[in-house]
């Protein structure tokens, strides 16, 4: 029988992997254990054993060529475990030879699964691991190793399935699924550190339509569970003598269609992505469309126009790159506005970083679309309501101006609004907008407030009056004091003696 070696830092993992290699009766000759690379390295010199089952995590930078030599030394098979689902952990994966990965934590029943084939096969002295799987559901043998590096030609193309949760941390829940689906011929299953890629054996000359269907059927299983939305790509190559490597290369590509369909899809893709090339900047007109919406302030202009450019519907989409491009050339125009209204610090700043960021790296078009209008929107806002600000503090300052000169009987309405830098008509139209009366009965109220106080509080004749408060005809001083008081002077001069 042969012996094996589990390698972990955990020790709940050692002793429950070994509890199931006794309580399932997996005919391991011998279970060794180890919690650190010294004991690893001790048990493969003194053990040899037949199936190493090890966590990558484990391995210290100064360890992996003393490692890479004792399994090329002693053969055994190995398997290894992570909680990391990157590149770099796959790559150690393929030079140690190894014949399955696994993504932490793993079901039971998988590991039961795997280790009691890993056994049979020891013994039987057949193929393992990935090879077997590719060969018991009508595969050709592959590994990482086909996936990353080129190779000789195939004879046939490789149908793939691509598998991509929006929340990547769960790609080790999606695997699970995956390995515990009910597929009439179970596809051999690589996870990668952003995808899933399953490899499906060819009997049809064109497969495609029955990979939609398993498409449709997985993932209407997957959200009659699962909360978290998926995207999927049944990809087919037509072209001969493509090498697994390439397939993939091509494959990977569709995994951006969902940029433009979202998730919750299944695109069905025959052959390499086509995208349309554009130009992502924008024209000098179109620029010069930007500066006018945005200055104009017309949400609605600007919404049609971004749904004009950036709504996809059908194929050939653009290529996704370039669309990201031109959105930055927009925000540069946004940017220009921000500066010429003051508004390039604090929160609006941040503001626009974030919108930055999501056009850099959000995997749907529309919420960079969303997020973009609505960072114009509160710009557009901001810029409004600085304005109302801008005019009310353009009134106070005409209003301080005119307390401070109404005695002049020479001041005049173009005195006013030279003062304040505007144009006669247009601070007269402000001015009754929102003081609701014109500027010359707004001199008068200052004026006749004057005469009163004057009048009741000092000795001063009703010529020195008028004279003090503007006007240099006594007779018209009376005649306006009457309409705005409802008596003469000498009248409310007289009161004040009663």
């Amino acid at each position: 029988m042969p012996s094996i070696l589990i390698a972990d830092r955990d020790a709940n993992e050692r002793i429950g992997i070994g509890w199931l290699i006794t309580s399932c009766a997996i005919p391991y000759d011998q279970a060794y254990a180890a919690a650190t690379m010294a004991e690893v390295i001790e048990c493969m010199e003194s053990h040899r054993p037949d199936v190493l089952c090890l966590e990558l995590d484990m391995i210290g930078r100064g360890e992996w060529e003393t490692l890479k030599l004792l399994v090329e030394q002693y053969r055994p098979l190995v398997l290894v475990m992570t909680a990391e689902a990157t590149f770099e952990r796959a790559m150690q994966g393929i030079e140690l030879n190894a014949r399955d990965l696994w993504l932490k934590p793993q079901t039971p029943e998988t590991i039961r699964r795997v280790l009691t084939r890993y056994c049979q096969e020891r013994n039987d002295g057949k193929m393992v691991g990935c090879e077997a799987q590719g060969k018991a559901g009508g595969v050709d043998p592959v590994s990482y190793l086909e996936l990353f590096f080129p190779k000789q030609k195939s004879s046939r193309p490789y149908p793939l399935l691509l598998a991509q949760l929006e929340d990547s941390n769960r790609h080790p829940e999606l695997l699970r699924f995956l390995e515990a689906y009910p597929f009439r011929e179970p596809p051999i299953l690589l996870p990668l550190s952003d995808a899933i890629v399953g490899i499906f054996s060819v009997e049809d000359s064109d497969p495609l339509p029955h990979l939609q269907q398993v498409g449709k059927r997985l993932l209407r299983d997957w959200e009659a569970t699962f909360d978290d939305p998926l995207s999927l790509v049944m990809y087919h190559s037509d072209t001969p003598l493509e090498d697994l490597n390439q397939t993939y290369i091509d494959a990977s590509q569709a995994l951006h269609i969902r940029f433009f369909k979202g998730y919750r899809q299944v695109s069905v893709v025959r052959n390499r992505i086509a995208w349309t090339m554009i130009d992502p900047f924008l024209s000098p007109s179109e620029q010069r469309s930007w500066i006018d919406m945005l200055h104009d302030g017309n949400k609605e202009e600007l919404k049609q126009w971004m749904y004009r450019q950036f709504f996809y519907k059908e194929e050939p989409y653009p290529e996704p790159g370039l669309l990201r491009i031109r959105l930055t050339s927009i925000l540069a125009q946004v940017r220009r506005y921000m500066k010429a209204h003051g508004l390039d610090h604090g929160k609006v700043e941040e503001g626009y970083h974030r919108v930055f960021e999501t056009i850099l790296y959000s995997p749907i078009l529309y919420r960079i679309v969303q997020e973009l209008l609505l960072f114009i929107y509160s710009l557009i806002d901001s810029v409004h309501h600085q304005k109302e600000e801008a005019r009310v503090d353009l009134i106070e300052l005409a209003i301080r101006y005119i307390e401070g000169r109404y005695t002049d009987p020479d001041l005049r309405l173009e005195d006013v609004a030279r003062h304040v830098d505007r144009s006669p008509a247009y601070f007269s139209t402000l001015l009754s907008k929102r003081q609701g009366i014109s500027f010359r009965q707004l001199l008068n109220n200052l004026r006749m407030k004057e005469a009163q106080r004057l009048l009741l509080e000092t000795s001063l004749s009703v010529q020195e009056v008028a004279m003090r408060t503007g006007f240099v005809n006594p007779n018209y001083f009376s005649k306006i004091f009457k309409e705005k008081t409802g008596t003469t002077p000498r009248l409310l001069r007289n009161q004040k003696k009663v």
